[in-house]
């Protein structure tokens, strides 16, 4: 028999449409998700952009609002401090296993996912980026022999893709750090220091978490002041005492 090569579903494929728009920005949060608009907008029939959807609200990108159908869910700061959280032990764990367990092919091929990184950066792409970002903890997680690691982040990449974009879209210098920080994570790991990989692993998500939940706090405030002025301008009297 011949092996069937694996191809995303449609339905997958939507899913992968919608949230690259999120993520760049270009349906920004409480944007009304219309099933007719997007069907039209994917060349595809409504059923797999219907499937896509319910699939995106499992995993918190979308969500039900009264009167208005799906809408992109807000970003909940508290949902990812607690998010970055657990991810950061989990990204010191993974570091600390990798030097422990891989450390022979992160000095074989760690270099090409720093450089894939560096890349990205070059190029000012955000999806590439991205990728890259997610391509580079993957492999440590791959490499430290516990292949759970991987599985129990999977489920929160889309979540914490849309953060990163919400981020780096705003702040040039920042992709620049992160692959410092990278580079000095896998370096650790060819080492072989299990220790130093570990605190680096979990200070870098730390850090990143520290700086994300700041600015999206930052940009949440600027967006209610800029809706209450729009409020006001419509009608004066709303800003008046009684």
């Amino acid at each position: 028999m011949r092996a069937l090569a694996s191809q995303p579903s449609l339905v997958d494929q939507v899913v992968e449409a919608i949230t690259a728009e999120i993520v760049r920005g270009d349906l920004p949060s409480n944007s009304r998700l219309i099933q007719d608009e997007l069907a039209r907008a994917y060349g595809v029939s409504r059923q797999p952009v219907q499937q896509a959807l319910l699939l995106l609200r499992s995993r918190g990108l979308v969500k039900e609002a009264e009167g208005r159908g799906l809408i992109v869910a807000p970003l909940d700061v508290d949902f990812i401090r607690n998010l970055y959280q657990i991810r950061a032990a989990i990204e010191g764990l993974a570091a600390s296993l990798a030097a422990r367990n891989g450390s022979a092919r992160a000095k074989a091929e760690g270099t090409r996912f720093i450089e894939m990184g560096l890349e990205s950066v070059k190029s000012g792409s955000l999806d590439k980026q991205i990728e890259a970002d997610i391509a580079f903890h993957a492999f440590l997680g791959e490499i430290s022999g516990n292949p759970l690691l991987n599985e129990t982040t999977s489920p929160h990449w889309p979540a914490l893709r849309r953060v990163m974009g919400e981020v780096l879209r705003e702040d040039v210098g920042m992709p620049s750090n992160i692959w410092d920080e990278h580079s000095a994570i896998m370096a650790a790991v060819v080492a072989g220091d299990g220790e130093k990989a570990e605190r680096l692993g979990r200070d870098h998500i730390l850090r990143a978490a520290d700086v994300f939940v700041a600015r999206l706090k930052a940009q949440q405030k600027q967006q209610s002041r800029a809706s209450t002025s729009r409020r006001i301008r419509l009608n004066p009297r709303a800003g008046a005492a009684d």
